[in-house]
């Protein structure tokens, strides 16, 4: 029978913050910590792409787009592949691979000799930093995904990286349902998210049908939104970052609304009618309520960029007050200014960014106070 520990390790506040304790360690800087994480997306987005991709320019040392990376062997578990398919993906991306990157199709489970699999290799190869195991779901037995077995799983896995010091990538798929969380969107209970490090997800990208949004959350890291694009090199390419770039947080549909109130000036009517302006001038297909549910869910992102709207019911009639001012940096005192009446300005025909691929495009700056 084994002896619980009747008291709790515990360190004083005062010697904590006198510790000298090593700092985050990265595989590629700010962008990929040690520990464990998980790469997820739909199937044949390129999640495979960009993982052998991660391994290759890890092992020659190179950056991975912006981000520097920092040399060493890594290890790349295909258990889906076979190696005349990674040749061929090889060929495709690079003509140099060097002899520190390494390749199988086939691995243990967790339950079946995969973690004493990883630390032979590791031992043999001691700068190892990255190894990826593309998929989860093929070193798994367990066929009851429960919250406390993806905890569990995902634990063994966590202990065997911390303890031998390198970044352990899953490749994971998401469901087909989309969700405002693209976290929730990872096939499993949420178990997975909780117990991993690192969280990256692939979605397709709202702004562009062959781009993809790599959105990128973890304990370590700095939460971003990466835009990319999948070139004719089959590799990844940066388009955005959205820590250089906070725009790229915006809803999309939020900008277009914004522009859209911008040409408008001033709307005082139903929800109804609204909607029926905004999708006959942006060719969005938006109902009343969906319309209504996006502004109540983006109010402040639509108050900083010049939008402001009020709520009424007039006579049992369910009315709004949409309108557009360009001086928006006292949000009050804008509110403050404001009446709720039916005096309106005549809309005129909204301008929205040619890269909408909108045909209707307006001059309409005079017309809106500056």
């Amino acid at each position: 029978m084994k002896e619980t520990k009747k008291h709790l390790t515990v360190i004083d506040g005062e010697t904590l913050m006198d510790t000298r304790l090593e700092p985050i360690q990265f595989c590629v800087d700010t962008l990929l910590p040690k520990g464990i994480g998980i790469l997820g997306g739909a199937s044949k987005i390129g999640k495979s792409w960009l993982a052998l991709d991660l391994c290759l320019r890890i092992a020659k040392g190179e950056k991975v787009w912006s981000f520097e990376s920092h040399q060493g062997t890594t290890l790349y578990l295909c258990l889906e592949d076979n190696y005349q398919r990674i040749q061929n993906r090889l060929n495709d991306i690079t003509d140099e691979v060097p002899p520190s990157i390494f390749f199988s199709t086939a691995a243990g489970t967790i339950a079946d000799g995969l973690t004493e699999q990883i630390e032979n290799f590791v031992k043999a190869h001691d700068d190892t930093v990255l190894i990826i195991i593309d998929t989860f779901q093929m070193i798994r037995e367990n066929s009851d995904y429960s919250y406390a077995n993806d905890y569990h799983d995902i634990g063994i896995l966590k202990k065997l990286a911390d303890r031998l010091g390198i970044c352990l990538l899953l490749i994971h798929h998401t469901r087909k349902q989309d969700d405002d969380d693209p976290f929730n969107m990872l096939l499993g209970t949420s178990g997975i998210g909780g117990a991993v490090d690192f969280s990256f997800v692939f979605k397709r990208s709202k702004r562009s049908q062959n781009n993809a949004t790599l959105i990128c959350t973890g304990r370590d890291i700095e939460y971003r939104e990466l835009e990319i694009s999948f070139s004719a090199d089959h590799m990844w390419e940066l388009i955005a970052d959205s820590v250089e770039q906070p725009s790229l947080l915006i809803d999309p549909d939020i900008v277009l609304f914004s522009e859209f109130m911008f040409c408008i000036g001033d709307y005082f009517g139903g929800n109804t009618e609204l909607a029926e302006m905004f999708n006959a001038e942006t060719r969005k297909s938006f109902t009343a309520k969906s319309l209504k549910q996006l502004m109540n869910k983006h109010r402040y992102e639509l108050e900083n960029l010049g939008v402001f709207f009020e709520s009424k019911r007039t006579n049992g009639q369910r009315l709004v007050h949409v309108w557009f001012r360009s001086d928006s940096s006292d949000v009050s005192d804008v509110k403050n200014d404001s009446a709720f009446s039916a005096d309106i300005c005549v809309p005129f025909v909204p301008c929205v960014p040619e890269s909408q691929n909108v045909a209707p495009v307006c001059d309409c700056e005079s017309e809106v106070e500056e």
